[in-house]
């Protein structure tokens, strides 16, 4: 059986990894000339961190984390003003949690599918036949795939070409997002070992010192125009300028802008995910945003259960006509599967980070911005801590295992 995953970055890697371990044949694309460096520090927790652990990957990805000890907001000046202590957010997961640079979660995920799949980069899909498997790529090699997979991410071009245009499944939230790294002494040794925010309205930048000395950043804020900017590091100057010297060190040491990560907050709601042989995955089927702060996890976890499904439908090698039309009814099965499981456990993600929009995440008022910083303080207090843990940090009710079955 083989595999044509458009994408590859989580989602895509993800599942490519477990697919040669059910000793599929695995082709991965992706537009990008080479792994992206950009990208922004992630809480990697839940249902992919219990994925990651059934695929034998965690003990490398406790490696590739940065440890933090706290989790604070600060003035413009980088004085704290509210924070906990980041052993609280481990104990309401169990310990399953650990924070972890997006572009080294690719890293781990790339070294999973080493010398195992084909890995091309700067191509793309240009074609796709959804009943037949028949796919026609951008350097123009044509062939032909059992299962050809959608994980390019929110922009998905898979999705385009088999459910339709972007503007019929994508919902923006009305926020724009940067990420990117740079080195400064100072802001470094102020930074180290902690996760800041910066506690202002509308907007917000966070910083997080990085274990090689680098401080890595990402910003978000609140406009009603969702075009991007020609340049993202003037738009972040623009935006973020005027708000202290912790921030102003940041943006006079930001890279250029085709090395800043930059893009829209917003989710797909695709009704639905698959067609003949053609899935969605990851972002490409269900963005929940940043502010929800569970897309790759929710990327590799979605990816787990899709293999898993595959497996268990009994879409495995076989030869002849017989064999290969009952191969397609099994991977038929196994997608209607997939999505019966996991469009309901992206689904209640989705939907509560609507429901954080203007109430935690980005404060619109002055009052909401007090109401955020007492409820940090509150984390002193036995009890309230783990409610208030539990509701930053949250887990699925369905466990990966489970739902694979």
């Amino acid at each position: 059986m083989k595999a044509l995953i458009c994408g590859a970055g989580i989602a895509g890697l993800a599942l490519a990894a477990r697919l040669l371990d059910h000793g599929w044949d695995v082709h991965l694309v992706d537009k990008a000339p080479g792994p992206r460096g950009q990208g922004y520090m992630i809480d990697f927790f839940g249902p992919g961190f219990e994925a990651l652990t059934a695929m034998g990957l965690e003990p490398r990805l406790r490696q590739l984390g940065h440890p933090a000890t706290e989790f604070c907001y600060v003035d413009g000046e980088g004085r704290r003003v509210a924070g906990v202590d980041y052993d609280r957010f481990r104990k309401a997961t169990g310990g399953g949690l650990v924070s972890i640079m997006r572009p080294d979660l690719e890293l781990l995920l790339r070294e999973a599918v080493a010398d195992r799949a084909v890995l091309q980069y700067g191509t793309t899909v240009e074609q796709v036949a959804e009943d037949s498997g028949s796919v026609t790529l951008s350097d123009g090699t044509r062939t032909t795939a059992d299962l050809v997979v959608g994980a390019d991410g929110i922009h998905s071009r898979i999705r385009s070409l088999v459910f339709g245009p972007e503007h019929d499944h994508f919902r923006y939230l009305g926020m724009h997002t940067g990420a990117f790294v740079f080195e400064d002494e100072e802001v470094f040794r102020r930074m180290r070992d902690r996760f800041a925010l910066t506690d202002t309205l509308h907007r917000q930048m966070g910083f997080y010192g990085l274990s090689d000395g680098r401080v890595a950043v990402f910003t978000v804020h609140r406009t009603r125009d969702p075009a991007l900017p020609a340049d993202p590091r003037e738009a972040l100057r623009r935006e973020f300028g005027g708000m202290g010297r912790l921030v102003r060190r940041a943006l006079d040491r930001c890279p250029p802008g085709d090395e800043v990560y930059y893009d829209q907050v917003a989710q797909i709601d695709a009704p639905r995910w698959r067609s003949g042989r053609v899935v969605l995955l990851g972002d490409a089927a269900h963005a929940v945003s940043l502010i929800a702060g569970q897309g790759a996890s929710l990327g590799v976890a979605g990816a787990h259960v899709l293999a898993e499904r595959l497996r268990a439908a009994g879409a495995a090698p076989s030869a002849g006509a017989a064999g290969a039309a009952g191969a397609a009814e099994s991977v038929a099965a196994a997608l209607a599967g997939y999505e019966e499981r996991w469009r309901p456990v992206a689904g209640e993600v989705q939907a509560r980070a609507r429901q954080r929009v203007g109430e935690w995440f980005l404060p619109t008022s002055p009052s909401r911005l007090l109401l955020r910083r007492w409820g940090f303080r509150a984390m002193r207090v036995p009890g309230l801590d783990r409610l208030l843990t539990g509701a930053l940090f949250p887990t699925s009710r369905s466990t990966v295992a489970r739902l694979s079955e």
